[in-house]
C-alpha cells in the first residue's frame, strides 16, 4: 500500500466493502458501533451560543431497522450465498423471532459482518459494541461468521454511573464483543493503573527522591545448577529449595545500582521494584476505570453516541501496531479515526450521512491542524455536476454536505415541519471575549428566485442575525442580487474598513472554487463544537495528566 492516504467514505458501509475499494484480508483492526435497535431517535446537538432556546439540533438517525423489502433481500441473500452456519442461524432465528425489527437488524448485521470478515486480515481483530438488548443474537452471529473458536472476550464495560429503575437492576454497561480471524492474531497485552488504595498498600517506601517502592522475592521455586544456584553474599539458595531469579553476575550490578533491599535485621535481600517500573495490572474483561463522557468533558462534541478516546485507545493499542490499517464502518463522530490518528494508525471510516462526514473532518483538522496526515473523501461531490445529482438523490442529504462546506450547522429537524427560511446556522466572534452573532444560512437545489430571497430577508431580521447566506445550484439573477444587496451591509468594529454584505448569495460552484462566506473571522467559526488539539507524540508528563 505505497502512497497510502487514509480514506473517509460517504455512502453505505455494505456496498462500500463490496465495491473493492477495501481489498480481501488488508484491515489489521475492526471496531464497530452500529446502532443498537433500541427504538431510540438520537438527535445531534450542536454549539449553542446565545441565549436563545436553540433549534440547532437535527435527527442523526433512527437506530431500528425496520423488517422490509431491504431486509427480506439481505435474508434471500443470506439463504442462497451464505456460509453454512450463518444460514442456519438466519433460518432458527426467524422462526424464533418472526419478521419483525430485531430480526431485520439481525439480517442487516449479518450481510455486514460477512463483508467485514472478508477484508480482516488473518491477524486481524474484530470489537463490535453493542448493548444487551441485542449481544446475545449478535454473539450468536459472529459465532457462525468467525467461529466459536475465535471468539476472545466478551468484555463488560460500566458506560455510566448508577440508574434508578423502577422494576429492575439498573442497566449501566454495554458490551463488547471481541472476536479474532484465526488463532494467530495480534496481541499487544493492556494494562491498567494501579488504584490508589492498592499503591498505598503495598508500595510503602518511598526513596528520598520520592519515588515509590516494593520490597520483591529475588528467589524462584526448584532448584538450579549454574550461575543462578550458588551461594550469594552468604545466602545458600539452594538449601532453601530455590534458585535465584538472576545471575550472580546480575545480583552485584544490582546491589551496586541499589536495586536490592537489605533487612535491618539481616534477612535475605530483596528487590526493589518501583512503581514508575511497572507497567499496572493486565486489563480483565470488565473495563470500570475508562469514564463515559459527561457534559464537561473536554471531548464531549454533543454527537449522541460518541465514546470516550480512552476506550478506543485500549482496543487500538492491544490489537494493532503504528501503521496498522484500522476500519470503522459506522464512524458515526469520528472517534476511532481521531485516535487512531493520534497512534500513527493507518484508517478508514464510512458513514451514511454528509452529517457526520462533515463533522469528521472538522473534528480531525481541529484535533491535529498542520500534523494531520492526509486522507481523502470518497463519495462526498466533487463538482456542481455531482452535486446537483446528490441534489436529485436525496435533497436532505444535499442540504447536510453544502452546509458543511461553509462550516454551519443544520438549523432544526426536517420532521418537525416547514424550516421557515432558515436550513442552517452558523455563529462567528469579532474577538474571542466578545458576543456571539449568529448568520443564518438558505440552501436552495432548485428553481429560486428574488421572491426567496425576500423570505431569506424577512428570516433574517425575525431570527434577529447578524447576515444570511443563500447556497444556490444555479447563478442567481439580476433582481437576485439587486435584492440581495437592498439588505445593507454589516458593519465590523474590528475591520471597520470593510463592509460585509448582510445577504450574500453563493452558489456551489462558487464553494468549488474557493469562495467562501464573508464575515469577520478574527476566531474561527463556533458552530461545531471545537475538538481539543491533540498531539501525537505527547511528552509523558502530558499523558499521565490526560494532555493526548
Amino acid at each position: 500500500m505505497e502512497g497510502w492516504k487514509n480514506q473517509l467514505f460517504f455512502g453505505d458501509n455494505l456496498e462500500i466493502l463490496r465495491s473493492g475499494r477495501v481489498p480481501v484480508e488488508s484491515v489489521d483492526l475492526i471496531y464497530l458501533d452500529p446502532p443498537f435497535n433500541s427504538k431510540a431517535t438520537y438527535n445531534i446537538l450542536f454549539a449553542e451560543k446565545t441565549g436563545e432556546k436553540s433549534a440547532a439540533q437535527i435527527t442523526a438517525f433512527e437506530d431500528t431497522w425496520h423488517w422490509g423489502a431491504e431486509a427480506e433481500a439481505a435474508f434471500d441473500e443470506v439463504m442462497k450465498y451464505g456460509p453454512a452456519k450463518l444460514r442456519d442461524l438466519l433460518q432458527a432465528l426467524l422462526a424464533f423471532l418472526g419478521r419483525n425489527d430485531m430480526m431485520a437488524y439481525l439480517t442487516m448485521m449479518a450481510v455486514r459482518l460477512v463483508e467485514m470478515h472478508r477484508v480482516l486480515k488473518p491477524t486481524g481483530s474484530l470489537y463490535l459494541h453493542c448493548d444487551p438488548t441485542a449481544s446475545h443474537y449478535l454473539k450468536m452471529l459472529l459465532d457462525s461468521i468467525f467461529s466459536p473458536m475465535n471468539f476472545r472476550n466478551e468484555i463488560i464495560w460500566k458506560r455510566t454511573s448508577a440508574h434508578s429503575s423502577a422494576k429492575r437492576y439498573g442497566p449501566v454497561h454495554d458490551v463488547i464483543l471481541f472476536y479474532t480471524k484465526t488463532t494467530n492474531f495480534l496481541w499487544n497485552p493492556a494494562y491498567t493503573v494501579y488504584d490508589d488504595k492498592y499503591i498505598k498498600s503495598h508500595y510503602t517506601q518511598v526513596d528520598p527522591d520520592g519515588r515509590r517502592w516494593t520490597a520483591s522475592d529475588l528467589t524462584a521455586s526448584a532448584v538450579r545448577s549454574g550461575s543462578s544456584g550458588k551461594t550469594w553474599r552468604g545466602f545458600d539458595v539452594t538449601a532453601k529449595g530455590n534458585h535465584w531469579k538472576f545471575t550472580i553476575e546480575k545480583l552485584e550490578q544490582l546491589d551496586s545500582e541499589g536495586r536490592i533491599y537489605w533487612p535491618p535485621g539481616g534477612g535475605w535481600p530483596r528487590y526493589k521494584r518501583y512503581l514508575d517500573e511497572v507497567k499496572g495490572v493486565p486489563s480483565q474483561d470488565i473495563w470500570t476505570d475508562i469514564p463515559p463522557i459527561n457534559a464537561q468533558a473536554k471531548e464531549r462534541l454533543g454527537y449522541p453516541t460518541q465514546k470516550p478516546e480512552a476506550l478506543l485507545e485500549r482496543i487500538i493499542q492491544a490489537s494493532s501496531n503504528e501503521g496498522d490499517i484500522v476500519l470503522d464502518p459506522f464512524c458515526g463522530c469520528g472517534t476511532t479515526v481521531n485516535v487512531a490518528e493520534r497512534l500513527h494508525r493507518r484508517w478508514i471510516g464510512i458513514d451514511i450521512t454528509h452529517l457526520a462526514i462533515a463533522l469528521i473532518k472538522k473534528r480531525l483538522h481541529d484535533s491535529f491542524g498542520p500534523e494531520l496526515a492526509p486522507y481523502e473523501v470518497i463519495g462526498e461531490p466533487a463538482d456542481a455536476t455531482s452535486a446537483a445529482a446528490l441534489a436529485e438523490e436525496n435533497r436532505h442529504q444535499f442540504e447536510w454536505w453544502a452546509l458543511g462546506m461553509v462550516d454551519a450547522a443544520p438549523a432544526q429537524d426536517k420532521k418537525k415541519g416547514a424550516d421557515r427560511g432558515v436550513d442552517g446556522v452558523l455563529y462567528f466572534q469579532e474577538k474571542d471575549d466578545g458576543p456571539y452573532y449568529k448568520i443564518i444560512v438558505q440552501v436552495k437545489s432548485g428553481h429560486v428566485g428574488a421572491p426567496q430571497v425576500q423570505q431569506l430577508k424577512g428570516a433574517m431580521e425575525r431570527e434577529k442575525a447578524a447576515l444570511a447566506a443563500l447556497i444556490t445550484l444555479k447563478p442567481p439573477t439580476r433582481p437576485m442580487k439587486d435584492e440581495a444587496a437592498a439588505a445593507g451591509y454589516y458593519k465590523s468594529e474590528q475591520f471597520p474598513d470593510y463592509q460585509f454584505p448582510r445577504l450574500q448569495i453563493v452558489t456551489i460552484a462558487d464553494l468549488f472554487a474557493g469562495k467562501t462566506l464573508e464575515y469577520p473571522r478574527w476566531v474561527p467559526g463556533k458552530t461545531f463544537k471545537r475538538a481539543a488539539r491533540r498531539r501525537k507524540n505527547p511528552a509523558p508528563e502530558e499523558q499521565q495528566k490526560g494532555l493526548l
